[in-house]
């Protein structure tokens, strides 16, 4: 009977793009549960743990080096119980071990490599693995053999070693936590402000040499605080940092969107992935970058990125999806770059030889490539497309319109993306994650509200219902993944506070009660399965996930915000707009749990000094009331929304209409303003603002300039 090729393993009944990778290896993999660590304890084997994700370049290396080999499979599946995760859809398990690697190695990175007991205690740890040992680097075939025998001849010592690992992330958990009433301050931001200024890279922007990491969080917090400051310093360094990664590679000129972050200082050379939360929270520094200066350049970036979104990541159901390979054809960026002779070749049929020479100029394109291959160092022959003059500074250059040479060049992007499409596309991981498009609905929200641009709401909206109708279990309990028809795995803190923090920025967009209504639902979920009422915050997962080791608590800011940060700025914001005491004080309690690793650390817990900047305040309230469809109740909302007021919250209260209970609306603060408003819902017949700050408000107004001078 012929061979019907390879067969699959338990990974192919899962649901992951990324478990779905492996579900044909030689290796006998199985996802993480009970069935697996029984297992291990009968065989008395040891557990081999790799965690990873569907987009990670160096997960699929390692893949095809050593999982798809029959000699390293063999080994594992003689020695070990192989358990693949994918740290998207466990974040919670994906901590506890990344913990361990860099508590044991002193780095950390993916593919994760962890080996530990049937009892989940960790006693080795790494990330990529060749599958011979080469250059200094142990390989599979050496290293596996090995930890065979160190768990056959010294048990007694590998689970002293496991034992230990696991009580030093424990320890990891509670140190610093605690209370700290009153010690977050100004001087917090400022030690914060000094301490990026210091890391500053004035000629290539960013906060750090190769690689580069687009840290968003870290922008929005400079913003604020050249808004509270007038030093223009911080504006300064997130304009250079924005512009810079949208000029290098790491910004697709072809297709929109940013990858993951750049090897090099220069922006230049990315690992090709893209990732939704980077598009959301890059977007929204672009947006609150535009309110500030006020260059439509900034505005037109934040477009560019949503309409990459809208065409590559969006759901027909209106849900985000996660993510895009840097990998296709089986190599790393090859849907992305170009040799000159196609780049020439494209063009010049399509639109002649100068328009190609001119694009050839702005692209940055060259006869032996900019495009080096990582592992071996050698170019390619092919070109990364970056921008170094701006279509104005060519235009000046070449003594041509400025507008027509925008417009060639526009048009020879969409005869470059027209070709692209023809290439093998990089893997779509599809997988719909609530906390992620948490963050997309946040961005999409605020930028529709300032621009102004509907559209961007309405996909917002779409996507909250697609969270809110599709991803809960039958007790209304969030839940975190949602994939091919199938949601599961309960959400975490992180899911609770990013949707929550979306549909607060959803109610500020569309003043409909029913976001926040439901972002302060998602909150009491938030605050009654995760607070931790003895040491304060946040645990990431809840009491009933017990197949975890360890309840930790995320407080340092990487790729996404903490979720204790964002839970910090969700209390704030929903306090402020409800009126809601309780949630204030919360907030006050979370500000002095975190006041040791915020304080000793600012820089690094960026996402915290955001919500210690709108706790410090001055914080204000604006209630602007009548009708909606009235040309003056417009151009009050439109002069807000256009408005840089990260410390500002907004109501709208329709006239004549009654204010809602409070966890619909803000009662509380309409309460204050009702010796006005239920005399005068229409003031002379036109609508009105009132100006609070710390709930105590002015005499209301009907002229915008003068809502705007009592704003300051």
């Amino acid at each position: 009977m012929p061979d019907s090729g390879p067969r699959p393993n338990q990974l192919a009944r899962e649901k992951s793009p990324y478990l779905l990778q492996h579900a044909f290896n030689p290796v006998d993999w199985v996802p993480w549960g009970e069935e697996a660590f029984e297992r291990a304890r009968a065989e008395d084997r040891p557990i081999f743990l790799s965690i990873g994700y569907a987009t990670c370049h160096w997960c699929h290396v390692m893949e095809r080096e050593s999982f798809e080999d029959e000699d390293v499979a063999a080994l594992l599946n003689r020695d070990f119980v192989s358990i693949k995760v994918d740290r998207e859809e466990r974040p919670d398990i994906d901590g506890v071990y990344m913990t361990a690697c860099q508590l044991m190695t002193g780095q950390g990175g993916w593919p994760l490599t962890i080996v530990m007991t049937p009892d989940k205690q960790p006693f080795f740890a790494g990330t990529y693995f060749p599958r011979e040992s080469v250059a200094g680097r142990a390989g599979m075939l050496d290293l596996l053999p090995r930890l065979a025998a160190l768990w056959r001849e010294r048990r007694a010592d590998v689970e002293a070693a496991g034992a230990s690992a696991l009580a030093a992330i424990r320890e990891v958990e509670v140190r610093g936590l605690g209370s700290g009433e009153g010690a977050l301050g100004e001087e917090t931001l400022r030690r914060g402000f000094s301490d990026l200024r210091a890391r500053f890279d004035p000629h290539q922007g960013g906060f750090s040499r190769a690689p580069k990491f687009p840290a968003p969080h870290q922008l929005l917090f400079l913003l604020r605080w050249s808004d509270r400051t007038g030093d223009r310093r911080g504006v300064e360094m997130v304009e250079k940092t924005l512009v810079s990664m949208r000029r290098g590679g790491v910004f697709d000129h072809v297709g929109y969107g940013f990858h993951r972050y750049s090897t090099d200082a220069r922006w230049l050379v990315p690992h090709f992935e893209k990732m939704l939360y980077d598009q959301a929270l890059l977007a929204m520094a672009y947006t609150e970058l535009w309110q500030l200066t006020g260059d439509d350049a900034h505005r037109r970036v934040a477009l560019e990125i949503y309409e990459y979104v809208a065409r590559d990541l969006t759901d027909p159901a209106g849900g985000f999806h996660s993510a895009e390979d840097a990998d296709s054809e089986g190599r790393e960026g090859a849907f992305y770059v170009w040799t000159r002779d196609e780049f020439d070749e494209v063009l010049t049929t399509a639109l002649g030889e100068d328009t190609a020479a001119l694009a050839r100029r702005a692209f940055r394109v060259e006869g032996r490539g900019n495009f080096a291959d990582e592992a071996s160092g050698l170019r390619t022959g092919e070109n990364i497309l970056h921008a170094g003059e701006t279509p104005a500074e060519i235009a000046a250059a070449l003594g041509e319109d400025a507008d027509r040479v925008e417009e060639r060049l526009e048009e020879a992007r969409r005869v470059l993306f027209e070709r692209r499409t023809a290439r093998e596309r990089p893997l779509l991981d599809d997988k719909i994650l609530t906390d992620w498009n948490g963050l997309m609905i946040a961005a999409l929200a605020r930028s529709g509200l300032a621009f102004g641009d509907e559209s961007l709401v309405e996909a917002a909206a779409r996507a909250a219902d697609f969270i809110l109708d599709r991803l809960r279990d039958g007790a209304g309990r969030l839940l975190h993944r949602y994939r091919d028809g199938d949601a599961a795995i309960p959400a975490g803190a992180a899911d609770h506070a990013c949707l929550s923090w979306g549909l607060i920025e959803l109610y500020g967009a569309t003043f409909e009660p029913r976001w926040l209504r439901a972002a302060r639902d998602v909150l009491d979920q938030l605050l009654e399965r995760f607070w931790d009422p003895e040491r304060l915050g946040v645990f990431n997962v809840d009491a009933a996930q017990t197949d975890v080791p360890v309840r930790q608590k995320e407080l340092y800011d990487g790729a996404t915000p903490s979720a204790n940060a964002t839970t910090w700025y969700v209390l704030l914001r929903l306090g402020r707009l409800t009126g809601d005491l309780d949630l204030l004080d919360r907030a006050e309690a979370l500000r002095g749990a975190l006041a040791g690793p915020v304080g000793g650390a600012p820089s690094a817990h960026t996402m915290s000094l955001v919500a210690l900047d709108l706790a410090l305040g001055p914080a204000q309230e604006v209630v602007v009331t009548g009708d909606p469809d009235e040309p003056g109740t417009r151009r009050m909302l439109a002069a807000l929304a256009g408005r840089y007021g990260p410390r500002t919250a907004v109501l709208f209260k329709p006239a004549g209409q009654p204010s809602e209970a409070p966890a619909e609306a803000a009662a509380d603060l309409l309460a204050e303003i009702a010796p006005f408003t239920a005399a005068h819902d229409l003031l002379d017949g036109k609508a009105a603002a009132y100006v609070c700050t710390g709930f105590a408000c002015r005499r209301p107004t009907t002229d915008v300039r003068e809502m705007m001078e009592q704003l300051g």
